[in-house]
């Protein structure tokens, strides 16, 4: 008995659990049930320290066609006959140990949550957090992580067209790597991940089954040691052009009526796809795990059910149309085989060459199910003191306000990141709009339907560590301004929440106030949350990282006709920014990388007035008063008019206001604003228009130079050249070419 438990802990469940697996057997485990109940009870698979809170979020309405949790993906009504479904996921751990297959499997295995419901993807976004740039191990994971996400997806065939970057010094040990797909769906095509008929075969399709990925689930939750290198066997190896073929497989059988039910093996490997498609269906499942196909000689039982090799599916087929799948994957070169059968026990019956070497009930394994949950401690974080005892007065305005915007506009959270996103291909599939005409969100045709889909992904975690609720809150409102600036309307989120260990109360207090706030900003958008994924223990060595709650948020255009761009568009049209610029220098990349202030609190933030500007955004573009439309984040006002002017090469006149300090107005962060256009001689219609909203006249658009208050700050293209080669300037004046080399 003592060597059992011993094995529990190095599985990584606590005494407890193991006294809880042995009241729900009704006896001892043997070592490949353990097995089973470690992957399955992880953090990762069974979200034991955060399912009660999730399910507080809002998790249904608006056009939500499943509810939260029930599918692989959400989905949700585009009208005209098709769905859209998007997941976004984190692949954290294995990234920081192995960058480049940890980054590349994590975009494979999002992409076929979105294909094993039957739709087919039509864009990938990612979300990155690294440490500083200039360290030689931040520059490595990028290289890395970067060559593995363009690989994966340019291979693949799918476009990256959106997603964020940041560089903190906490994400040092531990960068975070959440990846996003969407899909399109017929109406009536969609396959459930549920097992049912008793007698109907289980099937395994795509690639054959190896060694990699072993006990993947577990790793992912548990904080990265010095040792975490000695289990880089947990990283999956994944293949693109197999992914391809098995997704034009996998869609191929869908049109023939055999597919009950289908799920990608991912965290867990079998004995989670196996486990969640029988507790989901109140059915059981013989399966001889000796049937699976497999790359590897002699394999033990609990190798087959823990292993996570990529680009596999379980499939449920109708009995009698084995051979309509069969000639379909033989055709697409891919390993199919009968491997069980569905049975009324509700057990999962495991068997090697006849013997039966695993009994577990279904529904005692999963989520929702058997698996624990928690209550866990919270209190305030120590630091927040600090941060509500920061003084703006204690900074003073710069008397060279052009310097200063030199030297914000290189910061690498700011500049651009086109040595990265040169290595993706968005072009691919011939749907993304933004290439050649940027807007807030990226913008996608939905073919084959009528419609366009705006998608983003969102996150300030230093907003969400200065104030957890109102950070988070944030983070789904800068989601919506964007596909609202965009021209669209906000749909649905999906999330990434990113978190330290949730056993230290100050963490956990992060985690369950940045839930209240996304639930409250999600319930005020309409925008449910449709899924998504926790990530815990994501620590450096001196704590935990940044609370990041990644927002990935879709919204949905009649016609991509109606999409509105961020860029200037003609000299002399008037510049206007809608909502109110305040004394806010709160955590802003002004006062924190140029100032050092790491201490200071969230900005301006009011969810009333970001509806209203919402609201009044929307209106001027579907009544097209406006040209462009570009949103404030980080860098403020300065950094938004030269983003809007660097597309067409085009500049701006404007004039500050002295009610506000001037380092504020043009670099702080306060939110809910928004800088549009409009055709010189239109300023009355549109402030007609605006009614009550706060608007202000800024200036007017120039043929190219930049002039603040009467001074000649220059010309638009030196500020983009500036702009441009920032991030390269920084890699290369720290001896990296190296990690050039890679990206």
């Amino acid at each position: 008995m003592e060597v059992t438990v011993k094995t529990a802990e190095q599985l990584r469940l606590t005494a407890d659990e193991f006294e809880l697996i042995k009241q729900k057997l009704g006896r001892t485990p043997n070592f490949n049930e353990l097995c089973a109940f470690s992957g399955m009870w992880s953090e990762h698979c069974s979200y034991k320290n955060s399912i009660k809170w999730l399910k507080t979020l809002p998790r249904e309405g608006g056009r939500m066609l499943v509810a939260a949790g029930e599918e692989n993906a959400g989905l949700m009504d585009m009208g005209d006959g098709y769905g859209v479904v998007f997941k976004i996921e984190s692949h954290n751990h294995p990234s920081a140990i192995e960058p480049f297959q940890g980054a590349a499997t994590g975009v494979g295995g999002i992409h076929r949550d979105i294909f094993t419901m039957g739709a087919r993807p039509i864009a990938a976004l990612n979300s990155l957090r690294f440490g500083r740039l200039s360290e030689a191990k931040t520059q490595h994971l990028l290289g890395g992580i970067v060559h593995g996400i363009g690989h994966y997806g340019n291979c693949f065939g799918v476009p990256t067209v959106g997603g964020e970057i940041y560089f903190e010094g906490c994400y040092h040990t531990n960068p975070l790597v959440n990846a996003m797909s969407v899909g399109i769906v017929k109406a009536g095509e969609t396959v459930s991940a549920t097992a049912a008929g008793k007698g109907n075969p289980v099937m395994f399709v795509g690639s054959a089954t190896g060694k990699d990925g072993i006990g993947g689930a577990s790793f992912a939750s548990a904080d990265i040691t010095a040792e975490s290198a000695e289990e880089l066997p947990a990283v999956q190896v994944g293949d693109p052009f197999q992914e391809k073929k098995l997704l034009e497989a996998c869609l191929e059988v869908i049109q023939t009526g055999a597919v009950v039910g289908m799920q990608d093996m991912g965290a867990a490997g079998i004995i989670c796809s196996t486990a969640e498609m029988s507790a989901k269906g109140g059915v059981g499942m013989r399966i001889d795990l000796d049937k699976v196909p497999t790359r590897q000689a002699n394999m033990k039982t609990w190798e087959l059910l823990l292993s996570e090799s990529q680009e596999r599916m379980l499939m449920v087929v109708e009995k009698g149309k084995e051979h309509l799948v069969e000639a379909i994957f033989e055709k697409w070169d891919l390993p199919c085989a009968v491997i069980g059968e569905v049975t009324e026990t509700g057990l999962l019956d495991f068997y090697m060459h006849g013997e039966l070497e695993a009994s577990l009930p279904a529904e005692e394994l999963v989520l929702g199910g058997g698996a624990p949950q928690y209550d866990r401690q919270y209190e305030t974080p120590a630091y927040l003191e600090k941060i509500n005892s920061f003084d703006p007065a204690s900074i003073a305005v710069p008397t060279d306000l052009k310097a200063t915007a030199e030297k914000l506009i290189a910061i690498p959270n700011i500049a651009s990141k086109r040595a990265v996103y040169v290595q993706y291909d968005s072009m691919v599939g011939t749907g993304n709009s933004s290439t050649n005409a940027p807007s807030d969100a990226a913008v996608v045709l939905a073919k084959p339907s009528s419609k366009a889909l705006a998608v983003t992904t969102d996150c300030n975690s230093r907003y969400v560590y200065a104030d957890p609720y109102k950070g988070a809150m944030i983070a789904v409102a800068e989601a919506a301004r964007n596909i609202v600036c965009s021209g669209g309307e906000p749909l649905g989120v999906t999330n990434c929440l990113n978190f330290g260990n949730p056993y230290d109360p100050q963490v956990y207090y992060q985690f369950v106030n940045a839930i209240k706030g996304m639930g409250e900003a999600c319930r005020r958008f309409n925008t449910p949350v449709t899924g998504g994924n926790v990530s815990f223990y994501n620590q450096h060595p001196e704590g935990a990282v940044y609370p990041t709650p990644t927002i990935g948020m879709v919204g949905l255009l009649d016609s991509w006709k109606d999409k509105m761009t961020l860029s200037f568009v003609e000299p002399g049209d008037s510049i206007y920014l809608v909502g109110t610029a305040t004394d806010d220098i709160g955590s802003s990349e002004y006062l924190h990388k140029l100032h050092g202030v790491e201490f200071s609190p969230a900005p301006h933030f009011d969810i009333g007035e970001e509806l209203a500007l919402q609201q009044s955004i929307t209106l001027l573009i579907k009544n097209r008063l406006v040209k462009s439309a570009h949103d404030l984040s980080e860098g403020g006002l300065f950094v938004a008019l030269t983003e809007a002017g660097f597309f067409n090469n085009l500049g701006f006149d404007i004039a500050t206001d002295a009610s506000v300090r001037k380092d504020a107005y043009l670099f702080g962060e306060g939110q809910s604003r928004v800088i549009i256009t409009v055709s010189a001689g239109q300023e009355e219609a549109l402030e007609s228009a605006l009614g009550g909203q706060a608007c202000k006249n800024l200036g007017v658009v120039t043929a190219g130079e930049v002039v603040i208050d009467g001074e000649d700050w220059g010309t638009i293209a030196a500020w983009k050249e500036k702009y441009d080669t920032a991030i390269e300037q920084l890699l290369a004046g720290h001896g990296a070419e190296h990690a050039m080399s890679a990206l």
